[in-house]
């Protein structure tokens, strides 16, 4: 079945991606959840303007992720948690991430980082940021003991 996506959909493609997929999952959820339509002719054709009309927004917003990921070279993020012998009291996740980058004047929304594994002790580690479809950043980040 093939659709055209309204909207990002996490490991399928991003929005107006045309995508195929199993008869199912399209009529079953991407459909009534309204996250894609039916690419019929008449929806290429719109499609194919579409997309043709936003090419100048699209290269504003590659540069200015672009302009992001040069702000984010220049960082040293450190996050602080509770911990015991360099064991966490719990996780950092993705949403502790996304706070201290807005704190440090980084808007970047919690889905669009993604960690390689649950952080459970202190030390270095690597998430990786989609700022735009064809841009991804990794940041080095550092989890740190709060003394409380």
């Amino acid at each position: 079945m093939e659709l055209i996506l309204k909207e990002d959909v996490e490991n399928l493609g991003f929005k107006d991606d045309l995508v195929v997929v199993k008869n199912g999952y399209g009529r079953n959820f991407l459909i009534p959840q309204g996250k894609a339509i039916l690419a019929t002719i008449s929806a290429k054709k719109v499609l194919a303007e579409k997309l043709k009309q936003s090419q100048v927004k699209e290269k504003q917003a590659i540069e200015e992720a672009s302009k992001i990921v040069k702000n984010l070279e220049k960082l040293e993020l450190k996050i602080s948690a509770k911990s015991e012998n360099d064991k966490l009291f719990g996780s950092v996740t993705n949403s502790e991430i996304s706070k201290e980058l807005s704190s440090e004047g980084f808007e970047i929304e919690k889905k669009c980082i993604q960690l390689s594994s649950t952080i459970k002790k202190t030390g270095s580690y690597t998430a990786k940021i989609r700022l735009h479809r064809e841009i991804y950043y990794n940041l080095n980040f550092e989890v740190v003991s709060s003394q409380s």
